[in-house]
C-alpha cells in the first residue's frame, strides 16, 4: 500500500473530520471511502459514456432507430403491468 499526502484547507479538514465523527469512522478511513466513491464515479461514468458514443456510431452506420412516441407508449404499458410488443427500429434516413 502506497502513502499519499493531501493539502487540505482547514475548513474542509474540519469538515472531513466532523462528517468522519458522525460516521464513527476515522478521519482517514472517511477521505478513503471518498476517493474510492469519486474514482468509481468516474469510472462509471467514463463507461456510460463509452456506451453511448459507440450506441451512437452503430444508429448512424445502421440508419435505424426507434420513435420516442412508441418508447414511450411501450414503456407506459409495461409501467402499468400490460404486455406490449417492443417497438421496432426504423429507418430515419430519408
Amino acid at each position: 500500500m502506497s502513502t499519499t499526502s493531501l493539502k487540505l484547507t482547514d475548513e474542509l479538514k474540519g469538515r472531513a473530520v466532523a462528517a468522519a465523527q458522525s460516521k464513527g469512522v476515522s478521519p482517514h478511513a472517511f477521505m478513503v471511502a471518498a476517493i474510492d466513491q469519486a474514482a468509481t464515479a468516474a469510472e462509471h461514468r467514463a463507461s456510460f459514456v463509452s456506451e453511448a458514443q459507440a450506441a451512437r456510431r452503430s444508429t448512424l452506420e445502421s440508419g435505424k432507430g426507434y420513435g420516442a412516441d412508441d418508447v414511450h407508449a411501450y414503456l407506459r404499458s409495461k409501467i402499468s403491468g400490460g404486455k406490449s410488443a417492443k417497438p421496432k427500429a426504423k429507418s430515419w434516413r430519408g
